[in-house]
């Protein structure tokens, strides 16, 4: 009888083992994880969130993102982000989504706006189930997007990967 409760127990505790684990991975990342792969001329390098957010002050910016999140997005300045990894005169940067998704900006586009690359939401990292753990956005720009009178082409979520040539 004792291994008998002992069999059906084994399977409850392992469940309950794995269960936080999993909540965890649908929440985000940690600040530890690496979630961007920063690629200059052929030399890559992955960085951690607590890494990016340590580039710049973290900014914070009330919005409406055009798929849906709202709140308080967070991050770093994307030109104090590219400074601080030695990417900021780079002609064009490329930024591509876990999808596959791709945009440019070049120096010129750069200088005319002010992205974020976000990295929270709501003071939380952004989990995946909100399009991240990543994003570029145009604050400036957020309702007219919203409106549909300023194209959302330059935004990205789910951000994996920035190549500067």
């Amino acid at each position: 009888m004792l291994s008998l409760l002992r069999s059906s127990l084994h399977p409850l505790l392992w469940l309950s083992l794995l269960l936080p684990l999993s909540a965890h991975a649908a929440e985000g990342v940690a600040p530890y994880d690496p979630v961007l792969t920063l690629d200059q001329e052929g030399e890559r390098q992955r960085l951690t969130l607590e890494a990016i957010e340590a580039t710049d002050e973290l900014h914070h910016v009330q919005m409406q993102h055009p798929e849906g999140p709202e709140g308080r997005f967070s991050g770093v300045w994307l030109n104090a982000f590219l400074a601080a990894n030695d990417m900021e005169d780079a002609r064009r940067v490329r930024f591509i989504a876990d999808d596959g998704y791709t945009t440019f900006l070049t120096l010129d586009q750069r200088q005319e706006k002010d992205y974020l690359l976000a990295t929270r939401l709501d003071g939380e990292p952004i989990g995946v189930d909100r399009l991240g753990p990543l994003m570029l956005v145009v604050p400036e720009d957020a309702e007219a997007v919203l409106e549909g009178t300023v194209p959302m082409n330059r935004w990205i979520w789910a951000l994996e990967e920035i190549r500067a040539r």
